[in-house]
């Protein structure tokens, strides 16, 4: 499909260019030729695509003909060819030689009158004229719309191919492969000319969805959203062409087909045998892949002019063909065909897909059944179908696929005229199915209103399993307060059941977890595990209930003990089979090895292997997003941002909603604040703050230490003050590790607003913060060691920022925190406090050596991990002191043999334990041994090794410990 698409850019194509350039010119000897026959569909992009190469191959010297064949049959000879040097001659820019060449080829042409020597004399000329216009260089011949080839040039190219025109000729030439049907002459050629070792013919496929989707983001100027990208693949099945056209439609706000796609496709589908236009409705209104017997059933031919016309219908690049059926290459043909279809003739075929499906041997596709009958206009037939198919999602944990089918049972059942034949179900029982599976795959706000619905039904009264429900609906949606409320009225109801009352207590205690009341949790915990040991089938109540309890101890008093309880936990989740307990269980581990216990490696391979397990099990959407946000946050504290960005990423695919998106919003909105995308942390904290506004507190802290942040490095001083605060008076978390954050934040924006002389110190949120601070290290003396030692991290900030405010910067305070962050493999705020040394020692002028060391280390750290707004103040500072913070290479000199390169700061961007594993590696031990010998678990080995390579930029054992054998002892 020739056409004019400069406007657009080459995506996903240069493979593509890349070997073709190699396969015309670059191995292509002298003397020798070579030729490459692009086929594809239409719009596929085969003329974008020779048009590349031709410019390429220019570029490298060659000389470039292209000429394009025409849909007139042999009535004009050569005709490409002469359209090829008319170009030629007219863009004036070749040596004078080539263009008397060119013009005496074109006299011969217009002076031939045809003779007893007839067409060899005439192609033998053609090829002598050819060899004079390139004069020794390699030329390209460019042919398009070689379907229509006139019967000259079709002997042309075999003369010249076959060598026997003494020329080094390369040929690439485009086909529309639907044209290719029945006896056209050109398969003949094509045929001769594969048996030439030169001669390749390459079927260009249409982009992958990345590509598809990089393509429509340049035509329409930004970003798509999920379900725009999305709706571009299914519709233009990576076909270049249409990918533009439905582009330029959503950049230009139209709906619907345009009127260009809508006469392509149906000038396609009209060009079929009626039979094949008969085969293409059929499968247009059927479900993909539509299996051959199927079909049969439903078109009614004859078996050999079926398959005759579904040939013809495969070779027209309109249907694709695979052992399980036959699909629409591109989804816009459904919609064409639907508006030229009477709505009875539609109804038809739905039927007879319906009434195939139930007659069939083999087992029934509920789903299938349900599609056909309601689009027959049978809604009380397509009602059972859909309630199976829900029933059978569900059984396979397609929560989604499960919602969307109790929801069309529920619209079935409004339209259903007559009771459905054997149904056992009626509309209070699909509405409670309808809400349960929403909150299953993640559509809270749904579930809440369809649970409302419900109610409704009932007079309005909740039952003591609805208020479970609403409470459980109510917490996902990222709404605590009034969650926790519903369970503590199950709790107090003495009409609600010990069963009742034991999953109220085992889910409060989750939810008590998840917004830091440990203490409150474990009470919950026991009380649920209690309630228990008197109810048969607890199951679920005992995975919930043990996971929250082991959280609860291991924070305050044993991690060992706590840990033990919960992986007991994630062991009877698994027994158990049930997708919730085992995403609860996975949860709980990830957050406390991540989070409070700082064993971040291990909580990180915990949280990607809980996150494909939950995957496996259907919920993607909910437990899976917030898995991935856990293992998001691990990866930042340890300092892999890049690796950080591509899980969020892939968590983003869910589109989560409610608690699930607030868990991953915070997630992205940590890397933006570091990266110093104030936009994108902007909307990602206002996005945070509109779920919140329904009453969660669970989220509440990091939401403000995160806008404390992103403030100071805006400037806005004030704004961080107010945001550290409101987090003061709101708290009621146990977690002092999360508090400790805030406070830091907290004095140091009050320490940043005093340097800064932009806004006043308060005196009084000063006197706050450090009461706050000192009721943090009281608070954690009660919880268990690990614990304190990240408080500890966070209190040495604190310290060091109050000798901010006091005016003299103390350079051994922030030398301590920087060991404290060090130690526990945190990069960032090691960083941090490696800058605020440096400039607590210029300012006092002392040690400069060592201040320029402290400098260099952060810049590295920093530049190294995309912190831009630290970079930027590390560079501010290192220009005022004149400080270069690069390495330089000493230049060489007469009798050195080689550059010496300082290296005394390889090693500065590991953490003190990627130090020690990299000793242990330079020793020639095992990921096992130097487990044992640091008593950390092989696997969180394998995690320390992986960081050095990506740090050191090496890739192997030997490169790494090489670089810490040339370190000074």
């Amino acid at each position: 499909m020739a056409r004019d698409v400069e406007s657009a850019p080459l995506v996903g194509r240069a493979d593509q260019v890349s070997k073709l350039r190699s396969a015309l010119l670059d191995d292509v000897a002298q003397g020798h030729t070579a030729a490459v026959f692009v086929t594809g569909e239409s719009g596929v992009g085969k003329t974008r695509l020779l048009r590349e190469v031709g410019a390429a191959l220019r570029d490298r010297g060659a000389v470039v003909l292209t000429g394009a064949c025409l849909d007139i049959g042999d009535a004009s000879p050569l005709h490409p060819l002469l359209q090829a040097l008319r170009r030629l001659e007219a863009e004036a820019v070749a040596p004078a030689r080539t263009s008397s060449a060119v013009r005496s080829l074109l006299r011969m042409f217009a002076e031939e009158q045809g003779g007893p020597d007839g067409a060899g004399a005439l192609l033998e000329r053609v090829s002598q004229g050819l060899h004079l216009i390139a004069e020794g260089r390699p030329l390209l011949l460019v042919l398009d719309d070689l379907q229509w080839v006139d019967r000259t040039t079709r002997q042309l190219l075999l003369y010249l191919l076959a060598g026997l025109g003494d020329l080094q000729l390369s040929v690439l030439a485009a086909v529309r492969a639907e044209s290719l049907q029945g006896a056209h002459p050109l398969r003949r050629v094509l045929t001769e000319l594969r048996r030439l070792r030169s001669v390749r013919v390459v079927d260009l496929a249409p982009l992958d969805r990345a590509a598809t989707e990089k393509l429509a983001t340049a035509v329409v100027g930004h970003p798509l959203g999920p379900d725009a990208a999305e709706q571009v693949w299914q519709r233009s099945g990576g076909n270049p062409f249409v990918v533009e056209e439905l582009a330029r439609d959503l950049r230009d706000g139209r709906d619907g087909l345009s009127d260009t796609l809508r006469e392509i496709f149906l000038a396609r589908v009209d060009a079929l045998p009626q039979a094949a236009h008969q085969v293409v409705h059929a499968v247009a209104a059927g479900v993909e892949p539509v299996e051959h017997w199927l079909l049969a059933r439903v078109v009614r031919l004859p078996e050999e002019e079926l398959i005759e016309a579904i040939r013809a219908a495969v070779a027209h690049r309109l249907l694709d063909s695979s052992d399980d059926g036959y699909r629409l290459r591109h989804r816009l043909v459904a919609e064409v065909l639907a508006h030229e279809l009477l709505p009875a003739e539609r109804q038809v075929l739905h039927r007879r897909y319906a009434e195939a499906v139930t007659t069939a041997p083999a087992e029934l596709h509920q789903a299938r059944l349900a599609h056909h009958w309601r689009l027959a206009g049978e809604p009380t037939r397509a009602l059972p179908a859909a309630v199976a198919a829900a029933q059978e999602a569900e059984r396979l944990h397609g929560y989604a696929e499960a919602h969307r089918h109790w929801s069309l049972a529920l619209q079935l059942s409004d339209g259903a005229t007559e009771p459905a034949p054997g149904m056992a179900v009626d509309r209070v029982t699909l509405l409670g199915h309808a809400a349960e599976s929403a909150h299953q795959c993640g559509e809270h706000a749904r579930a809440l209103a369809l649970l409302e619905e419900l109610a409704a039904t009932g007079g309005g009264t909740l039952s003591c399993s609805l208020r479970i429900r609403r409470a459980r609906y109510l917490a996902s949606a990222g709404r605590s307060a009034p969650a926790e409320q519903e369970y503590r009225l199950v709790l107090e109801d003495p009409a609600c059941t010990a069963r009742e009352r034991a999953t109220a207590a085992a889910y409060l205690a989750e939810l008590l977890v998840q917004m830091g009341r440990y203490v409150d949790a474990g009470q919950r915990a026991r009380e649920a595990l209690t309630l228990c040991t008197g109810v048969d089938g607890s199951t679920s109540e005992v995975v919930r209930a043990s996971a929250a309890l082991g959280y609860s101890d291991a924070y305050l008093e044993d991690p060992d003990a706590g840990l033990a309880v919960m992986r007991e936990a994630l062991a009877v989740a698994e027994r158990s089979g049930r997708p919730s307990d085992v995403g609860t269980a996975y949860l709980h581990l990830a957050e406390l090895l991540t989070g409070p216990l700082n064993v971040i490696e291990e909580g990180v391979v915990v949280a990607r292997r809980g996150a494909e397990r939950v995957a496996e099990l259907g919920l993607g959407r909910t437990y899976e997003t917030r898995l991935l946000a856990i293992a998001t946050n691990g990866l930042f504290r340890v300092g892999q941002w890049s690796e950080a960005e591509k899980v969020i990423a892939a968590a983003l695919r869910h589109r989560p909603s409610g608690a699930d998106a607030v868990e991953l919003l915070l997630a992205r909105c940590r890397l933006s604040v570091g990266y110093g995308e104030v936009e994108a942390a902007d909307r990602d904290l206002d996005a945070v703050a509109t779920v919140l506004a329904g009453g969660g507190a669970r989220h509440v802290l990091p939401m403000l230490t995160l806008r404390a942040g992103l403030a100071m490095w805006q400037g806005r001083h004030d704004v961080a003050r107010q945001a550290v605060q409101r987090g003061l008076i709101e708290s009621r978390s146990d977690d002092v590790a999360i508090l400790a954050a805030l406070v830091w934040h907290g004095l140091r924006a009050e320490a940043e607003a005093q340097a800064s002389r932009t806004v006043e110190m308060d005196p009084t949120a000063v006197r706050r913060l450090r009461e706050a601070m000192e009721r943090v290290a009281v608070r954690s003396e009660n919880a268990s060691k690990l614990v304190r030692r990240v408080v500890g991290g966070f209190l040495a900030l604190c310290a060091a920022e109050i000798s901010r405010i006091e005016g003299a910067s103390d350079a051994d305070l922030w030398g301590r925190a920087a060991s404290e962050w060090d130690r526990d493999n945190h990069p960032y705020p090691a960083a941090y406090c490696r800058l605020r040394q440096a400039e607590a020692l210029l300012s006092r002028r002392v040690r400069p050596a060592t201040a320029r060391k402290l400098l260099r280390q952060a810049y590295a750290a920093a530049h190294g991990l995309g912190a831009e707004p630290m970079t930027s103040e590390i560079t501010t500072i290192a220009g005022r002191a004149r400080i270069d913070l690069e390495e330089r290479t000493v230049p060489a000199t007469r009798g050195r043999t080689a550059p010496v390169v300082s290296t005394s700061d390889e090693l500065a961007t590991l953490t003190a334990r990627e130090r020690e594993v990299l000793a242990a590696v330079a020793e020639g031990l095992t990921n096992k041994e130097i487990g044992q010998r640091l008593f950390i678990s092989e696997r969180t080995i394998g995690v320390h090794v992986s960081h050095i390579f990506d740090k050191l930029q090496v890739r192997t054992r030997v490169q790494a410990s090489a670089i810490f054998l040339r370190q000074p002892s």
